[in-house]
């Protein structure tokens, strides 16, 4: 096609890939759930590439869907199936850290940047990236900050919106926002990035963000507890909070999960004689060595077992024994994968309403569909909790999806019946966008068209995510 050999000539035969084998991987989305055929994929090296590519694809008409490590489980980074003709621009070639200042603690790194890079290099310099999540080996700074990701660790550092100084962005039109200052106080308008921060890409393609560092943490200490229900495991998250402790991550894990991923995982181990119905892993630190962590942690445990909230309680004595715990709880989406077919949500709610949120879901499978299995684990500290219903052994997604069309749905109503969101950290893309219109305030969507109306008049970005039709 002609217009192919424009953008080809633009950014050479390496940032214009056109052969069907080398688009394949970028028709589908990570779950294998949504598929969309582009007419190519662009892959400009630098800003000034990306602002040239997005000028010509306004001229030729072409929509653009940004895409970086493609982890999305929401269909946000593949083209609609049978949407506008479009092509995909991938950040992948703008994978350089520009700069590191320890004493400012803040990093500026290119869209490209694979997460955990981001993280070794805060590391070369003494200090930490704290976004921490099951995907940080392949997803990229671009996808973590337009998803607005947020991880095990957000209940001391916060979501990827909370790390970010200041982004670099190229427009629709072609035109850069240059906005990477690195300052903590700005009070000259607008906070711009943040409308980029969580936008999917529907209002233009992040190139650059300045990233917040911290001091590292000098010591750790994790522990795996077990609790007769979520509400024993609330009370205790209270009292860990007021132990001078500082909590890092607090994890709720039912049961059934750990022995999903103890069948189906590699390099677990049994942590513990499993008797209770759900268990907490829990992790404190320090910046600094001589801070009694563990003491802190260990005494509002033990008080924990005293009053009740707690069944039992080991604590990691090696990094082997930490490694375990974490290793199950982030290998389960795989091993669960493995297990049987399940209907994954991705719910908020707040931290008090957990308890309510997990024993009202339980009520309503039961009542709906007896024979699926509830399967919870998530970050109960902020209220976060990934809640699936497995299919029984035998059935396919397909037919189980069948059964239980309107299953999210039906929780994501709970959610938000509860103060809570129906999208708590994959984003929208095309799978939310019912809900966005079911759940959403109304002023909220009028709100949002205005401004994707104002940045991106011709709807060319990202089309069909997001904003429901």
């Amino acid at each position: 096609m002609p217009q192919l050999d424009t953008l080809a000539d633009l950014l050479g035969p390496a940032g214009c890939l056109r052969d069907e084998a080398e688009i394949a991987p970028y028709s589908v989305d990570w779950r294998g759930v949504y598929r969309g055929q582009p007419q190519a994929v662009l892959r400009p090296a630098d800003t000034a590439q990306v602002s040239a590519a997005m000028r010509a694809c306004a001229g030729l008409g072409l929509a653009i869907v940004p895409a970086g490590g493609r982890t999305s489980l929401c269909g946000g980074v593949v083209p609609q199936a049978q949407g506008p003709a479009s092509v995909v621009l991938s950040l992948e070639r703008m994978n350089r850290i520009r700069d590191v200042d320890p004493l400012d603690n803040s990093l500026v790194a290119e869209a490209g940047c694979i997460i955990e890079s981001v993280q070794n290099a805060a590391t070369n310099v003494g200090r930490l990236f704290p976004l921490h999540f099951g995907a940080q080996g392949s997803a990229m700074v671009g996808g973590a900050l337009s998803t607005n990701a947020g991880g095990i660790r957000t209940i001391r550092y916060g979501n990827a919106r909370e790390l970010v100084l200041g982004l670099e962005v190229v427009l629709p039109d072609g035109r850069v926002l240059d906005d990477l200052r690195r300052v903590r106080k700005d009070n000259s308008g607008y906070a711009l990035r943040h409308l980029f921060i969580g936008g999917e890409g529907t209002l233009g393609v992040i190139t650059a963000a300045s990233l917040r560092l911290f001091p590292p943490l000098a010591k750790r200490e994790t522990a795996l507890v077990a609790v007769r229900s979520p509400r024993e495991a609330l009370k205790l998250y209270a009292r860990c909070q007021e132990s001078g402790a500082e909590l890092v991550a607090y994890e709720l894990i039912q049961r059934n999960c750990i022995e999903i991923t103890l069948r189906h995982g590699t390099n677990v181990r049994e942590p513990m004689a499993l008797t209770t119905p759900w268990y907490v892993l829990v992790e404190a630190g320090s910046t600094h060595p001589s801070i009694p962590v563990r003491e802190a942690l260990e005494a509002a445990l033990m008080a924990g077992l005293e009053a009740g909230e707690a069944e039992d309680v080991v604590i990691c004595e090696s990094e082997a024994q930490r490694q375990n715990l974490w290793n199950i709880r982030e290998t389960f989406p795989e091993a669960s994968r493995i297990d049987a077919p399940g209907l994954p949500t991705d719910t908020c709610v707040p931290v008090s309403a957990v308890p309510e949120f997990l024993e009202r879901s339980e009520a309503l499978i039961a009542a709906h569909w007896p024979e699926g299995q509830m399967a919870a684990l998530g970050h109960m500290g902020d209220g976060n909790i990934h809640l699936s219903m497995k299919a029984p052994q035998g059935m396919t997604h397909a037919e189980w999806l069948v059964r239980a069309p309107d299953f999210e749905e039906r929780i994501s109503e709970l959610a938000v019946e509860l103060g809570g969101s129906f999208s708590a950290e994959h984003g929208i893309g095309q799978s939310k966008r019912a809900s966005m219109a079911a759940l959403k305030s109304p002023v909220a969507l009028e709100l949002m068209r205005a401004i994707k109306a104002t940045l991106d008049p011709a709807g060319r970005m990202n089309p069909g995510k997001v904003l429901p039709g």
